[in-house]
């Protein structure tokens, strides 16, 4: 994978709602571009560390984008723009939104994550069709 043109998404691996983002994701992505690692993970930890971010702090999913990186309401705003079609227009509409108040807002689902949609005992298996694209 070129460092350059790479997208990764590390997200919090017992996490719900995160899991489910995964998912999502996974499925609207048709051109298969972005990657995902636990925040927990070997592979996530490591990230963390090269771009200088906590690794214990794990109430923000983190997206890579090259050599730039994008957390709380940046990196879905980010997100929504690689996607493309019907979901760069969302990117459009979170970047005319100031961003404490998106961020805000990203805080408070990151902070009741676990109560609202609970938690799970271990990260996420991959099955074998997008193990590829789960970075080790």
């Amino acid at each position: 994978m070129n460092n350059h043109n790479a997208s990764i998404l590390l997200f919090d691996g017992v996490c719900h709602f995160c899991d489910r983002s995964v998912q999502f994701l996974i499925r609207h992505d048709h051109k298969g571009i972005i990657k995902f690692a636990a925040l927990q993970s070997n592979k996530g930890q490591e990230l963390l560390r090269k771009h200088q971010l906590s690794t214990t702090d794990l109430n923000s999913l983190v997206f890579i984008h090259g050599q730039h990186y994008f957390t709380k309401s940046a990196a879905v705003r980010e997100i929504c723009r690689q996607l493309g079609g019907k979901w760069k227009l969302f990117s459009v509409l979170l970047k005319l939104t100031p961003r404490p108040l998106r961020d805000t807002i990203y805080d408070l689902v990151a902070k009741n994550r676990y109560k609202w949609f609970g938690q799970k005992d271990q990260c996420m298996i991959p099955s074998k069709e997008v193990r590829n694209r789960f970075l080790q």
